[in-house]
């Protein structure tokens, strides 16, 4: 949708909003699997926004290595970057794994330590990752998260998220992450009722095995849901990051899902 407008602050009527980009993306498996290669061509696709939302680290060994190695190759871009990974999530009927967040420091500040929050931590398989940052005095809190597969129903568990609203309603939550299910999905009817809208829609976000009559994109599983009163959308954008490669099946190597990115005024 175009090139993302250069961050500054503008000012309204007198009143003051925060300019800030986020990207979100699922970097399958991402740990030991990872060439240096393929963390150098990530580090190109991620290194001009101010924070990103990692979901699928390996929770053994690797993943917490591979976080520490993308951002030592993201300080070698010019701008300093910082991290934080999650703990292991709980959840034991599937695959457990890590989160992690990374940011400029020079563009915003991280708010208190990071937390997984456990309250559901029985119904939520893979309990979200919560972190909160500030912008010139503008905070809000990125919830990171990685549902169940669809053939698992991630609706059963993605139910729960609306009773956030209320124990967090303090706090600005911005949603973040793969959700294995498209923003149409009646689960997200209370979301939409507490003034919560999908940035994307009808955006597709998985890679296909093969594309087909130049459709390379599968399922709308992944998004950023934010609060329509208190934040301004600016830009949006989708990375097709596979039309760099040769094939579908090369482009793997680097994620099965593309980044989603959007860029905001906070309120």
């Amino acid at each position: 949708m175009g090139r993302l407008i250069g961050f500054i602050v503008l000012v309204f009527s007198g009143v003051t909003f925060a300019q800030v980009s986020v990207c979100t993306w699922n970097l399958e498996n991402f740990g030991q699997s990872k060439s240096d290669s393929i963390i150098t061509y990530i580090t190109k696709k991620i290194k001009n926004y101010d924070i990103v939302a990692i979901q699928e680290v390996v929770a053994g060994f690797g993943g917490t290595q591979a976080v520490a190695k993308l951002t030592d190759e993201l300080n070698r871009t010019g701008a300093k970057w910082e991290y934080v990974v999650s703990n292991p999530t709980s959840g034991s009927a599937y695959k457990t794994e890590r989160y992690a967040f990374l940011w400029k420091p020079s563009k915003v500040k991280l708010i208190e330590k990071p937390w997984l929050e456990q309250k559901y931590k029985q119904e939520i398989d893979r309990e979200p990752f919560f972190a909160t940052f500030a912008y010139e005095g503008k905070e809000f809190t990125l919830v990171n998260f990685h549902a169940i597969t669809k053939k698992m129903q991630p609706e059963t568990e993605i139910k729960y998220f609306k009773y956030f609203f209320e124990e967090y309603s303090n706090l600005n939550l911005i949603f973040v992450g793969d959700f294995n299910c498209p923003q149409s999905h009646s689960v997200f009817n209370p979301w939409r009722k507490k003034q919560y809208l999908p940035v994307f829609v009808h955006q597709k976000t998985t890679l296909k095995n093969q594309c087909k009559k130049q459709e390379c994109l599968a399922s709308e599983f992944d998004n950023i849901w934010y609060a329509k009163n208190k934040l301004v959308v600016l830009q949006t954008k989708a990375i097709h990051f596979y039309e760099d490669f040769t094939s579908l099946k090369k482009a793997k190597t680097i994620s099965d899902h593309i980044p989603l990115v959007f860029e905001f005024n906070v309120k």
